[in-house]
């Protein structure tokens, strides 16, 4: 009996783990970020994003989300923009 409870209790807390592990949402995203101003912070915030791409002064930085993406356009160290899309379509 106290074997099959040690089992299902380690069962659990793989799942539980596991579940939590996952990205967050872009509603938890954008509300993490919500004051964020600066490159720094926003790295704090979120930590490092998913991808980054560069136009001269001007970066994007997206962030993968369950529910979707979550976009910032900083403009030096500067937050300018933020932005959530939806899930991408697969053909």
């Amino acid at each position: 009996m106290l074997r099959r409870f040690r089992v299902f209790g380690s069962c659990f807390l793989v799942v539980v783990t596991l579940t939590a592990c996952g990205p967050s949402s872009k509603e938890d995203m954008l509300a993490k970020a919500k004051e964020v101003k600066t490159r720094a912070q926003l790295e704090g915030a979120l930590g490092k994003p998913d991808d980054v791409s560069k136009l001269g002064p001007v970066e994007k930085w997206t962030y993968k989300a369950k529910n979707g993406k979550v976009v910032f356009v900083l403009v030096g160290d500067t937050v300018t923009i933020e932005a959530a899309g939806g899930q991408e379509k697969k053909d």
